[in-house]
């Protein structure tokens, strides 16, 4: 199987903190490019970069992309996608959605080539754990409007109390507070509880 993998120096290091099968044929990229004989692509950088479907539209190979917010059914039907998000690219487990069957079984072979397992959740928005993080951080924001604490003793509190390896905040400086802002604001559309706060909102802008 030969996996076309694009990304950069920085997402390279993160995506192979599992380490690599012995033997992969692998082939880096730095932008969406035809590879000869490429079983699947793995674009890395997806969801940083604008117009990025178009760039990918003469390939008709599966392509898995790390988009967190747009559900595949609105792309197109060679996608599959999964929560790509800083921190969560680094882990040996990940979320991913796919229409297909055959979608499925490739990307979990090549996935595997990075010691990466896949849990195949259903095709939403935010997948599960992106929008349970997203979801805290909001919170956290919202503590943090209230003034009821300072961000340091929010992130200590979450910490010593849940076990979690980040504070909300810690987390909202790993993930990006664009990410979890545009995340907040799509599941808001249809469901309110979502919104993001106005200060998470506002610091996401500088």
């Amino acid at each position: 199987m030969v996996i076309a993998v694009v990304v950069n120096e920085e997402t390279k290091r993160d995506w192979l903190k599992q380490g690599i099968q012995s033997g992969a044929n692998v082939v880096w990229l730095d932008n969406p490019a035809p590879v000869a004989n490429a079983s699947i692509y793995i674009d890395l950088l997806f969801d940083s970069v604008e117009n990025r479907v178009q760039e990918w539209q003469h390939i008709s190979s599966p392509i898995l992309i790390n988009n967190v917010v747009k559900c595949t059914l609105l792309l197109p039907e060679n996608f599959i996608r999964f929560n790509g998000w800083p921190v969560f690219l680094q882990g040996p487990i990940m979320e991913a959605a796919a229409i297909e069957t055959h979608l499925q079984e490739t990307a979990t072979l090549a996935l595997a080539a990075f010691n990466k397992q896949v849990d195949w959740v259903a095709d939403i928005s935010g997948f599960i754990a992106a929008r349970v993080v997203a979801m805290i951080i909001n919170e956290a924001y919202f503590t943090l409007e209230e003034g009821i604490s300072g961000k340091p003793e929010i992130d200590t509190a979450m910490k010593l109390g849940t076990n979690y390896p980040y504070g909300p905040f810690e987390w909202s400086q790993k993930i990006g507070l664009k990410n979890i802002c545009a995340l907040l604001e799509s599941l808001a559309k249809d469901q309110p509880r979502y919104a993001p706060s106005s200060l998470l909102k506002k610091e996401a802008l500088l």
